[in-house]
């Protein structure tokens, strides 16, 4: 665009934040509005009233951010990471004991990062208000919005308001809103009264809570693994067939930890309110756990914390006219067993830039091309490209949360990831990887991550049938071959009589 614009960002979490940092970048005019106050401060309350799950940073999330113009923002961002190369399984054998099976994510090494949500955000919040063309506005919440002139509302709630007094509200201009205000979008509701909207959601019937493995006794030593309880490198999974326990790293040597159950066992659970049914719960489903967390601790997290759902959100398109687009979770919420959510959403971010730049480059050969013609050109492109990969990468953290709980525990899962694994190692050309290798360490198309996979799962179970068949077909040709020889033997048998026959009658002639 070869005119200054205004862009008005909703939702300063990272997704947010990563999109006011590409359009500053480009010398626009930004705002940023968020219905909580500083997410900097410690005593802001998050939307969902607990700390959030810690955030496993892939390739697609680090490829957003290097592309942002900010080169120190990757050097903090992988300086404040854990790696986790794979899933640590726990359980108990026949005989009683405990046991641990790692699983690496990568057969070539490459691993998944653990991250605080807060840190990164907090970062990327502060390189914003380094620069001059970036405004914050905390504590104001959408109220309205009209994408044909391009004209926005806000409830402004000032600390200082009297409890009981109305909001005041403010009437904002702009050339582009950009929607990252979350599953629960303003932005999104209020494109729906602009645009035909085809929009899904589902709750699926799981909820969470969160718990936490504390850290070791604080060590002088800057080794990294004397600071936690158990392997550091890994995301630990007890997994539960119909739930699962997961365990995520904290630099600070600490695991943030989350049941993931159906309803009804949250409701049996809740059934005693002392508590007395979640240490004996744990004891027998994952296994281990009460000797990382007491069972006095895992029932107050348990009472202290809210059991919250989980929500699956598909919609099309994700923009209207050249005024206003979604991105990250208002677009497509997905749940977290595929931990893509935050990093599609930064993913969204580069390449709508991408798009957007091309379609400027492109009107720059025109005479008298107007800023806002190019922008509805890339923004109607965006939803082109982008709907079917989010609507993809939304199925795949569904699938994966079956996987998790219980195909991990099956032979022919590990057969398969067996097979995948080697191809890739040993035949390289051939260009196979796992599926989770193709989402996590690559920036491909989360469609054709998926058809890619689909058509690998075919030629494997092509391969495998034609493999486990080979002895019943040798065995097949052997029993025809044999047969042949007997029927061979027993005809020139049966020629010789009848020869033997002919001369008898011909000498008694």
């Amino acid at each position: 665009m070869n005119n200054k614009q205004k862009i008005v960002v909703i939702g300063a979490g990272p997704v947010g934040s990563l999109a006011a940092l590409y359009a500053a970048n480009r010398g626009d005019a930004v705002e940023i509005y968020e219905l909580r106050s500083d997410l900097r401060d410690p005593s802001t309350t998050p939307l969902n009233f607990t700390k959030s799950i810690n955030l496993a940073l892939s390739e697609r999330g680090i490829n957003a951010m290097r592309h942002a113009g900010q080169p120190k923002l990757i050097d903090h961002v992988m300086g404040a990471t854990i790696p986790m190369r794979g899933r640590m399984i726990h359980g108990r054998r026949a005989n009683g004991d405990l046991y641990e099976e790692s699983q690496d994510y990568d057969v070539h090494g490459r691993c998944i990062l653990a991250i605080d949500r807060g840190g990164l955000n907090k970062r990327l919040l502060d390189i914003l208000e380094e620069m001059p063309n970036v405004t914050f506005f905390f504590n104001h919440k959408l109220t309205g919005a009209d994408f044909r002139r391009n004209k926005a509302w806000f409830e402004v709630r000032d600390s200082t308001e009297r409890q009981g007094q109305r909001a005041r509200e403010i009437e904002v201009d702009f050339d582009l809103m950009i929607g990252a205000d979350g599953a629960h979008s303003a932005v999104r509701y209020h494109m729906m009264k602009y645009t035909r909207m085809d929009y899904q959601q589902v709750y699926i019937d799981t909820l969470w809570c969160e718990f936490q493995i504390p850290p070791k006794t604080i060590s002088t030593t800057t080794d990294l693994k004397s600071r936690f309880l158990i392997s550091p490198n890994h995301l630990h999974i007890w997994p539960g067939r119909e739930f699962m326990f997961i365990a995520i790293p904290s630099d600070d040597g600490s695991f943030t930890c989350t049941l993931f159950a159906p309803a009804a066992l949250y409701e049996h659970l809740e059934s005693d309110p002392t508590g007395a049914l979640i240490p004996p719960f744990f004891d027998k489903h994952f296994p281990g756990v009460t000797s990382l967390i007491p069972p006095a601790d895992l029932i107050a997290a348990f009472r202290r914390n809210p059991h919250l759902p989980l929500i699956s959100i598909k919609c099309k398109p994700y923009h209207y006219g050249s005024s206003a687009v979604i991105v990250g979770d208002a677009a497509h919420a997905m749940v977290p067993f595929y931990g893509q959510g935050m990093n599609a959403g930064l993913e969204d971010v580069r390449i709508l830039f991408d798009i957007i730049d091309k379609h400027a480059r492109m009107d720059e050969l025109s005479t008298g091309a107007v800023a806002s013609a190019s922008r509805e050109r890339a923004l109607a492109e965006y939803t082109a490209v982008r709907v079917p990969d989010a609507h993809a990468i939304n199925d795949l953290a569904l699938q994966n949360y079956v996987e998790m709980r219980a195909s991990v525990l099956s032979p022919a899962y590990k057969l398969r990831k067996f097979l995948e694994e080697a191809v890739s190692k040993y035949l390289p050309s051939l260009g196979w990887q796992t599926k989770y290798a193709r989402v996590s360490f690559g920036n491909e198309r989360y469609s054709d991550v998926m058809a890619r996979s689909e058509y690998q799962g075919r030629v494997l179970m092509r391969g495998f049938v034609s493999l486990m068949g080979l002895p019943f077909l040798a065995g097949g040709v052997f029993l025809v071959l044999r047969y042949r020889r007997t029927m061979d033997v027993g005809l020139r048998a049966a020629l010789g009589s009848v020869d033997s026959m002919i001369e008898l009658i011909a000498m008694k002639a």
